[in-house]
């Protein structure tokens, strides 16, 4: 019986049949069909025809883990080669809150003024514990994310050297095959990041603010060497005076610095994002140091060292991977770091043990 309340021994209770429970699933819903797995060469064609659906499905891939996303879009870079290397590559740095987003957006809209399109890779930071990004980069970015001739992309970081590494300059040549002649890379702040992105483009630009307490703690050295160009945001208002102060600390400061090998010397302007005021002058010294560097040879000479560079970069990954997916390898971890927390063995007895078994069974 359904309900026993209803049997003999229970008189004067009815417990009805209550109605029909409808489905958990929305029966006029239709399940879309799955993309379509694209071959190597519909990515490439793809790509080259600035179809911006297919170029965002290769950087998906070149942002996989998985081998065999990997193995696809290490062939479809190889094969847009060809078609790269002939945008300007802008990275642009500050601390956060320096108005990174606002700027690029204002930024952006300026250069495409002048024709030609505009990529801009917007590393957002990952938590540190759930691994997540909010990756709202285009909210604040309202103009540019609606413009016809701009892709915007934002990744994230996922703990990798603070947000860019490989993966951002493969997108580059998969962006730059697409016909996008100016890239911008936005980074997540001020720290170990910049140097990979300094290592991925042509001009470095630092967005600076005053008026924020001690301009002096935002001069660092590292960054300040590596800065082209450096730009104080919210120059606008009560803030002017407070903006050009800060500026000619920073010049200042700069005097102090060996001058740079490229044999420009770096600018410190103010501006305004939000108002959009002295945005001009900041690409007048964009496009000059450009004219400046290919003029003098050091622009040339910078792209090959990139690549260089990132070619070590490679092989250190390749060969971390290596390591820690060795299955030996992943057998004595766990044993060896209880044997060094214990104070059993020195961590550096414990990475020469790990070595020697690595190296070991790579000979056999």
């Amino acid at each position: 019986m359904e309900h026993p309340e209803n049997s003999e021994e229970y008189k004067g209770l009815v417990v009805n049949k209550g109605i029909e429970q409808p489905a958990s699933v929305n029966p006029y819903l239709k399940r879309k069909p799955r993309k379509r797995e694209l071959s190597v060469a519909e990515f490439v064609e793809g790509i080259v025809k600035g179809n911006i659906t297919i170029l965002s499905r290769a950087v998906t891939l070149v942002e996989s883990v998985r081998p065999e996303h990997q193995a696809i879009a290490q062939e479809v870079i190889e094969k847009c080669l060809p078609y790269s290397g002939n945008s300007i590559r802008i990275g642009i740095s500050g601390v956060p809150g320096a108005g990174k987003s606002t700027s690029i957006d204002v930024f952006g809209l300026h250069v495409l003024e002048k024709g030609g399109k505009l990529a801009v890779l917007a590393i957002d930071p990952s938590s540190e514990r759930s691994k997540g990004s909010i990756l709202g980069d285009k909210t604040r970015m309202e103009q540019l994310s609606v413009h016809p001739d701009s892709f915007i992309r934002p990744s994230p970081s996922a703990g990798s050297l603070g947000g860019v590494a490989r993966k951002t300059r493969e997108t580059i040549i998969l962006c730059e095959a697409a016909g996008f002649d100016k890239i911008f890379v936005e980074t997540v702040g001020v720290g170990q990041s910049e140097t990979a992105v300094h290592s991925m483009v042509d001009f470095f630009l630092l967005i600076q603010l005053a008026g924020t307490g001690d301009e002096l703690q935002g001069i660092k050295r590292g960054i300040m060497e590596m800065a082209d160009g450096i730009v104080i945001n919210k120059a606008d208002g009560n803030n002017i005076d407070k903006a050009k102060l800060a500026a000619s600390q920073f010049r200042n400061a700069l005097h102090l610095f060996p001058a740079p090998d490229s044999g420009w010397t770096p600018q410190v302007l103010t501006y305004s994002g939000f108002y959009n005021i002295g945005v001009k002058e900041i690409w007048d010294m964009v496009y000059e140091y450009i004219d400046f560097v290919k003029g003098n040879g050091y622009f040339e000479f910078r792209r090959n060292e990139q690549s260089k560079y990132w070619m070590y970069e490679s092989i250190n990954e390749q060969l971390r991977d290596s390591f820690y997916h060795n299955a030996k390898i992943e057998s004595m971890l766990a044993e060896k770091e209880r044997q060094v927390l214990s104070g059993n063995l020195t961590s550096f007895i414990a990475a020469k043990a790990l070595l020697d078994t690595y190296f070991e069974d790579l000979r056999k």
